[in-house]
C-alpha cells in the first residue's frame, strides 16, 4: 500500500505532452492486448472464478497458503476442463 501512495504523489506534469501521449497509447495498447488474450483463453476466467468462489465459501485465514494449495491441486486442470465443457454446451 505504501507503494501506491508513493505513486499517487508522482508529478504527472514531469512528463512532456509527447511522453504523456506515448504513455497513454501504451496503456491503451496493453489493455487491448490483455483483453484479446483473455477472450482467447476463457479458461483464465474459469480458474479465477473457481478460486474466488472457494475463497468466499471457505474464508481461509491464510489466503497465500490456500491459493498455493488451490492452484497446485493436481486435479485442477481436469476440473477446469470439465467446467469449460459444460460452459461450451
Amino acid at each position: 500500500m505504501a507503494e501506491r501512495n508513493a505513486l499517487e504523489k508522482l508529478d504527472v506534469g514531469a512528463l512532456s505532452l509527447e511522453q504523456q501521449e506515448k504513455l497513454h497509447q501504451f496503456k491503451v495498447k496493453t489493455r487491448i492486448a490483455n483483453e484479446r488474450y483473455l477472450r482467447s483463453h476463457p479458461e483464465v476466467e474459469m480458474l479465477l472464478s473457481d478460486f474466488l468462489r472457494d475463497v468466499f465459501l471457505k474464508r481461509p485465514t491464510d489466503i497465500r497458503e490456500f491459493a498455493a494449495d488451490h492452484f497446485s491441486d493436481p486435479g485442477l486442470p481436469k476440473k477446469i476442463q470439465e467446467q469449460m465443457n459444460i460452459h461450451n454446451k
